[in-house]
């Protein structure tokens, strides 16, 4: 052994000394990580305006707030409602709440504003910005107690969105924790079939979480990053959906190495060298297509792939090191009972994975067709995508902010619980006043100075409902109207204003991520394969896969779950997760397929790769697919849709793209696939001597593992 193999030896985190230096290490890592990963919720950035687009107006509405007496205030609005005319009984209800409500809050609460048809009434309720979930739960219990038979009360507005969002994502990351572990635990158990081997893996997934999380919070802290409770739940299921793949595929290596060498350091040294390519590459493929998340105009974009970047990075981290030092301080039982044992037989009987390879390979212009023939069904169904969820639909239960405002649009306009608001000069105020009344508007009310009697404030309330795309043309005709004032400075903001400038910041994000995000993924496929056709092609089926998705989650979302649209950022988020995940999966089997072409022919090839990777590939997409539908379990909408979508996409990624599409154009283009690589230039005639050996052989490979899931 030369001296360069013996230091690599010694470096790696799987021989007989090393791995204690790394099981130590981690020791310490995780002593440090643990305590820090705690912070990460108190680390978050939940406030409106980090949602909001940089640049639009009515990001800088919300950031002038502060300027205003009050500004930083949370409005919440109580109405009141019942089925026929208001009774005595009720307005002693509303007033005895107005009078309880001033005393909890400290504010005093304006008398109730009644409805023209005498059937409900409206409180507005002033609270401190910084008001806690309990402060703001106080008021809708003192609201909802006690009520006259036949009265309903809900708190609505700002406020009620607040408490909401609060339950909602109130424990979700102890949620997601748990359900996670446990989703990746029963499909481990089901995969290889041992009371052991499932451990090491959940153990390295809970281990890389709170390194994750404890990166994250000292980026939040120290380095200005933002993360918010999506980017933390997203955080948590990449890490252990991704981090078990990376172990799968690692272990599938392992256990064929186990069966070529007599001690197991030297079997994993070799399945690391075998593998760490390839999944250092499926990781840095999903890291920099997150990473052009940075390009974004959204800062909810833009804080998401940094985060997420950094799980990707934990789990590689882990998987490369821990995993390996784990697995060899345990030895060979922890397979038991299917123990890979030195030089023992192969099987005479061809694996399922085998079996599929060639029947794939025997007739692979048909199986490619096919397959695109499916997807391309598939992919109609995106023609008719809506986006954008009304108010209606944004948690997958109804909620009492959310029943508020239905209640309060049935007798009163439509926006009076999220008025629209504008900041104007404050010598153009009331000329601004008059040219903001244009169709779509109930009433404009007076103008606010701001501290510095620089600024106006104006409250305008919409006729239609606050998210509605009638009141969106009203705030682009008040933005229109406005344009035309002269040399004044005129800024529309709001709830509305910023739902609409939100959805116009997605439509550029796409325009600009999405390219750039496929750019990015074929330069790394480039840079891995050595080849220009072969990840044009691989990029071009995931692409492909994703239109299939999008069709096929539309389908499901609109018949199924009978969700009227999908979330804005379903379209961007489900194709940057899709297609960086979905070439991981191409990656593994492709990077297998160039090994075993410079041993045969193209067919024999891919006989050869799927047989070894099909079964781990079906195992990690299917763990992948079950770890992101977890998202499922939040209330939101929006997080549940990002979930099916991901999970059904992976599916069809390795059931359809993996297993048939890519084997099949492999297999039909030939050597050419790899142009210009210089396996092209290999005399098929040549490896043809050997075909009926070689396929022998295909058909006994190890298919990575059982897969009984």
């Amino acid at each position: 052994m030369s001296l360069a193999e013996r230091v690599f030896g010694a470096l790696m985190p799987c021989g007989r000394r090393s791995k204690w230096f790394v099981l130590a290490a981690w020791l310490v890592l995780a002593a440090v990580a643990v305590p820090l990963a705690g912070g990460l919720a108190g680390a978050q950035k939940n406030e409106f305006t980090q949602a909001l687009p940089s640049g639009a107006q009515s990001t800088a509405v919300a950031e002038l707030a502060d300027r205003f007496p009050g500004g930083d205030d949370l409005s919440g609005v109580v109405v009141y409602a019942r089925d026929g005319k208001l009774t005595d009984s009720d307005l002693a209800k509303v007033d005895g709440d107005r009078a309880r409500i001033s005393a909890l809050t400290g504010r005093d609460v304006p008398a109730a504003i009644a409805a023209e048809d005498g059937k409900a009434l409206s409180l507005p309720v002033i609270l401190d910005g910084d008001a806690k979930p309990q402060d703001i739960k106080e008021v809708r219990t003192q609201v909802e107690d006690n009520l006259p038979d036949g009265l309903e009360a809900r708190l609505t507005g700002a406020a009620g969105d607040k408490l909401d969002s609060t339950d909602a994502f109130g424990g979700v990351e102890t949620t997601l924790l748990y359900v996670a572990a446990g989703v990746v635990a029963l499909l481990l158990l089901l995969i290889y079939r041992s009371p052991v081997l499932w451990i090491l893996p959940l153990l390295v997934a809970g281990v890389t979480a709170e390194l994750a999380k404890a990166v994250v919070y000292l980026l939040a802290v120290h380095a200005g990053m933002v993360v918010n409770s999506q980017g933390a739940a997203i955080l948590l299921v990449l890490v252990f959906g991704a981090g078990t793949d990376y172990a799968l595929l690692l272990l599938s290596r392992y256990r064929e190495e186990l069966r070529a060498h007599e001690d197991r350091h030297d079997a994993m040294k070799a399945a690391l060298r075998k593998s760490s390519t390839t999944i250092a590459a499926s990781a840095a493929t999903v890291c920099l297509a997150l990473l052009c998340l940075l390009a974004a105009e959204l800062k909810s974009n833009r804080a998401l792939g940094p985060v997420a970047a950094v799980g990707i990075t934990c789990a590689l981290l882990a998987t490369l090191t821990l995993l390996p030092a784990l697995l060899v301080l345990c030895g060979r039982w922890i397979f038991w009972p299917l123990v890979p044992r030195h030089n023992a037989p192969v099987a005479d009987k061809p694996t399922l994975w085998a079996r599929i390879g060639t029947g794939v390979t025997a007739r692979p212009r048909v199986s490619w067709v096919a397959a695109l023939l499916v997807l391309g069904a598939l992919a109609l169904g995106s023609m008719g995508v809506k986006t954008g969820l009304d108010y209606k639909h944004i948690y997958r239960t109804e909620t009492g902010s959310v029943a508020g405002q239905q209640l309060l649009a049935q007798h009163f306009p439509g926006g009076a619980a999220r008025p629209a608001r504008v900041i104007v000069d404050a010598e153009d105020a009331a000329e601004a006043a008059q040219r903001l009344r244009v169709e779509g508007t109930a009433a404009v009310q007076k103008p606010r100075l701001s501290t510095d009697g620089e600024l106006a404030s104006l409250s305008v309330v919409l006729s239609d409902a606050s998210n509605s795309p009638e009141a969106q043309d009203t705030i682009d005709r008040m933005r229109t109207a406005a344009a035309d004032l002269p040399d004044a400075h005129v800024l529309v903001g709001g709830n509305t204003a910023a739902t609409l400038d939100v959805a116009r910041a997605q439509d550029h994000d796409r325009k600009v991520i999405i390219p750039l995000a496929l750019a990015v993924t074929m330069l790394v496929l480039i840079i891995l394969l050595r080849s220009l056709l072969a990840p044009l092609i691989l990029v071009s089926a995931v692409v492909v896969s994703y239109f299939a998705t999008l069709g096929a989650s539309w389908l499901l979302f609109r018949h199924l779950f009978d969700w009227p649209a999908v979330d804005t950022s379903l379209v961007l988020y489900g194709f940057i997760f899709l297609v960086a995940l979905g070439v991981d999966y191409t990656i593994f089997l492709v990077d297998r397929m160039r090994e075993e072409a410079a041993h045969g022919t193209p067919r024999e090839a891919v006989r050869r790769a799927f047989a070894a990777t099909g079964g781990v590939i079906l195992s990690a997409g299917t763990v992948l697919a079950a770890t992101f539908a977890v998202l499922a379990v939040l209330p939101l909408v929006a997080m549940a849709e990002i979930g099916v979508m991901v999970g059904l996409g992976v599916l069809l990624e390795v059931l359809l793209v993996i297993t048939v599409l890519v084997p099949g154009l492999a297999t039909d283009i030939g050597r050419r696939f790899w142009w210009p690589n210089k396996l092209v230039r290999r005399s098929e005639g040549a490896a043809d001597l050997h075909v009926e050996k070689n396929d022998s052989d295909a058909a006994q490979a190890p298919a990575g593992g059982p897969v009984r899931v």
